[in-house]
């Protein structure tokens, strides 16, 4: 049987960057956790993890070692133009919520993701 798990993160203001997540993923505030330095969000389905940021006092300075990929176009087979516009639609509104596009990453002439970083400077990609 699989363990239920959260995703502890880091976070400069955590209200702030808890708003953003829950935005790109569709999660909700975590009922009942109301504390200054820290904020959760969970998935409203209850099938993905919760994920919670508490408040350090430095910054971000190196590369992420882990980082979320956002998968809006489902599992192969693709109808790759189909594919390329469900991105392209994500990242646009991802943008409008805080974030930074990057770069594109192609393979064989094709969209494979599109590397980003979130309000406080994560990277993340969306494939």
């Amino acid at each position: 049987m699989a363990m239920r798990w959260t995703l502890g993160c880091d976070a400069a203001d955590p209200h702030r960057i808890a708003a953003f997540w829950a935005t790109a993923l569709g999660y909700a505030p975590e009922p009942g956790y109301d504390e200054p330095d820290g904020a959760s969000i969970i998935d409203p389905d209850g099938v993905g993890p919760a994920i919670g940021f508490l408040r350090v006092p430095e910054g971000k300075t190196a590369k992420n070692r882990m980082h979320i990929d956002i998968r809006v176009a489902g599992e192969p087979p693709w109808d790759l133009e189909e594919r390329e516009r469900l991105i392209r639609t994500k990242v646009a509104d991802l943008v409008r919520a805080g974030a930074m596009e990057v770069r594109d990453e192609r393979y064989d002439g094709e969209l494979g993701h599109v590397v980003m970083l979130d309000p406080e400077g994560n990277e993340f990609c969306v494939a």
